[in-house]
């Protein structure tokens, strides 16, 4: 009786699905018009980040966060490439979404930029993302979060990007440690990663991509990502990490 009793609790823990955690996340996208490169950073309390930012040469760079569906990022470098404005991609790919697990990840929950290669930014936060949540833009420039402080993090996370000077990798840089510093995720702190793209910017000979980095894990991404982008930029200053020309 004992051996039938614990059976027929073990298998409805066994049988009940686990859900990936919500990306609680800041992100920033942003353009150089010195340089035409676009990129984008982010930070947020989950093991790694692989899908959130979606970048292309040709068309601009887009972040997914919150709710996760990561097709939206090849979705949104497609429309960019078929002439679509930022704006007009947000709304055609929200309102597009077959919202397929509406109980369980809604898309009412999903949070996405997208940036151009002119600059042109646009941002969404859905209905149900976790507070806070939402986004600031500024020039050239699109932050955005969800189980956030405040809006101090985006807030302040605009007016580093727009104030720092020196390569966009600095400049990305900036912006998430003051969205840090203003509170960032509630949660705490765990992966980071960067992109910039620019179409033959990057090292060597037809490399469209300028400077991709990732901090999967770690108790501080913000010091790791940091110290890589000050290498990079330190080897840049020496004739590195340019394109052959």
């Amino acid at each position: 009786i004992m051996i039938a009793a614990l059976v027929s609790v073990v298998i409805p823990v066994r049988a009940q699905e686990q859900l990936p955690p919500t990306v609680a996340t800041f992100s920033i996208l942003g353009y150089d018009p010195e340089t035409g490169e676009v990129g984008g950073a982010v930070q947020s309390r989950v093991f790694t980040l692989t899908g959130v930012l979606t970048a292309d040469a040709d068309a601009g760079v887009v972040a997914t966060q919150a709710i996760v569906d990561v097709s939206y990022g090849p979705k949104g470098i497609a429309l960019l490439k078929a002439g679509m404005k930022p704006d007009a991609i947000i709304k055609a790919i929200w309102e597009s979404d077959p919202d397929p697990q509406p109980e369980r990840w809604t898309k009412q929950g999903r949070q996405f930029a997208v940036i151009d290669l002119q600059g042109n930014t646009a941002t969404f936060t859905g209905p149900k993302a976790s507070t806070w949540a939402g986004g600031k833009q500024g020039k050239f420039s699109t932050a955005q979060g969800n189980i956030l402080a405040g809006p101090a993090v985006v807030e302040g996370m605009i007016k580093a990007f727009e104030e720092t000077k020196g390569h966009l990798s600095m400049r990305l840089m900036a912006a998430l440690d003051a969205g840090q510093a203003a509170g960032g995720d509630t949660r705490g702190m765990q992966a980071a990663s960067m992109v910039i793209v620019k179409k033959g910017g990057g090292v060597w000979l037809n490399n469209d991509t300028v400077l991709r980095l990732q901090v999967d894990d770690s108790p501080n991404p913000f010091k790791e990502l940091r110290r890589v982008v000050e290498s990079w930029n330190a080897a840049r200053e020496k004739g590195s990490q340019r394109p052959v020309k």
